[in-house]
């Protein structure tokens, strides 16, 4: 009985130690979102957070009315819900609780700034409707109306309408920082964004919209349009100078197939650039894939009406379809004479025998039962 305690104590130990060390190697599954909460962003960042989420609030309860004891008396001052202090209260509430990144900070900005919230609640929500405008970019001037930057909130390059041309960021858009230039797009380049990288072409323009797309494939530096023949300067590896029309053209690596493609391989040419391939078993080199393309047929193979077969293969094959086609026969004769006497039992019989039959010429046609070479004894001859 005392050895059997311990027993027990040591397995009580031992599952404790492992369920300690297991969870020990998982970190808290709050980190990450503990993470998150605490996370500062920048101040404008964090005004338009605040403000969503304030937005949230307002298009949660557009639907609200007032409740209980609060019903009679904005009642009587004649205040609306769609106005007043308990709809307010209530967005107030849950303030920043949707926020993953920043909570806290949001939380601290709310606080700072619940005095003007409430001035614009009760005030200005005619004459300033945007509360995003109001608070953070007049009130606290961390951000800048749209498509402005910097501390004097400039106007970005191209404003209003061709910011950046269309094809591009104002560095510092929206917040008091950055620089005002352009980030262009991929395939965009000059200081607003008005021209062609190198690469890319011109395919369509007009007085507000310029297109700008890649160029082909082959071409090395740039090009006018959207061929290889349209390619400008060096092109690519794969690719040479056409000396008569301009532009760029394949190299037919498979000219020298002997260079690219060594042993029992053909070649097979790609815009470029190639492929190797490898020679059917029957071929001892050839020109492409099959038994009919070698240059040499294999050891044991030899050829017939121009196709590399092996002798023996072909004997064997011929036999068993004489041997597969007498088998058929015997099944069928075999109904027929118990046709003779029993009607029931010989059609039974015989759509098994069809159903045998059927599968065993579609696996014979469908996979490599019969190897993979042809089946040359029914061929027809060649010219």
């Amino acid at each position: 009985m005392k050895y059997i305690k311990f027993i027990l104590l040591l397995l009580t130990l031992t599952s404790c130690s492992i369920i300690y060390s297991t969870a020990s190697l998982q970190p808290p599954t709050d980190v990450k979102a503990e993470k998150l909460r605490s996370e500062r962003l920048p101040d404008c960042a964090a005004c338009r957070v605040l403000i969503e989420s304030f937005q949230k609030g307002i298009e949660k309860t557009k639907r609200g009315k007032f409740e209980g004891g609060d019903t009679a008396w904005e009642e009587d001052n004649q205040k609306s819900y769609a106005r007043s202090e308990v709809r307010l209260t209530e967005i107030q509430e849950n303030l920043c609780k949707d926020v993953i990144r920043g909570e806290i900070q949001c939380q601290e900005l709310a606080e700072d700034l619940e005095t003007a919230i409430e001035e614009w609640w009760f005030k200005h929500q005619d004459l300033h409707p945007d509360i995003f405008a109001y608070i953070c970019v007049d009130f606290t001037a961390r951000c800048c109306q749209k498509d402005r930057w910097g501390k004097d909130c400039s106007e970005c390059p191209g404003y209003p309408d061709n910011v950046c041309g269309n094809n591009g960021k104002c560095r510092g858009a929206g917040t008091r920082k950055g620089n005002g230039t352009c980030h262009c797009d991929k395939g965009y380049t000059g200081e607003h964004c008005s021209e062609c990288d190198k690469k890319y072409y011109q395919s369509y323009k007009d007085e507000t919209k310029l297109l700008c797309s890649s160029c082909h494939e082959a071409c090395g530096d740039g090009c006018t349009g959207a061929g290889p023949a349209d390619c400008q300067g060096e092109c690519k590896k794969g690719w040479v100078v056409d000396q008569e029309k301009g532009g760029c053209a394949d190299v037919n690596e498979c000219v020298k197939s002997d260079k690219y493609c060594p042993g029992n391989q053909f070649c097979v040419n790609k815009d470029g650039g190639y492929s190797c391939l490898k020679c059917d078993r029957a071929c001892n080199g050839c020109i492409a894939d099959g038994p009919d393309m070698c240059v040499k047929c294999a050891d044991d193979y030899e050829k017939k009406d121009n196709i590399c077969i092996n002798p023996d293969i072909l004997g064997r094959k011929q036999r068993e379809n004489w041997a597969r086609y007498a088998t058929y026969f015997g099944l069928c004769l075999a109904t027929y004479i118990i046709l003779q006497g029993n009607v029931y039992a010989a059609s039974a019989i015989g759509l098994m025998v069809a159903l045998y039959i059927s599968v065993s010429e579609y696996m014979i046609a469908n996979t490599n039962v019969q190897d993979t070479t042809p089946n040359v004894d029914f061929l027809p001859p060649t010219n």
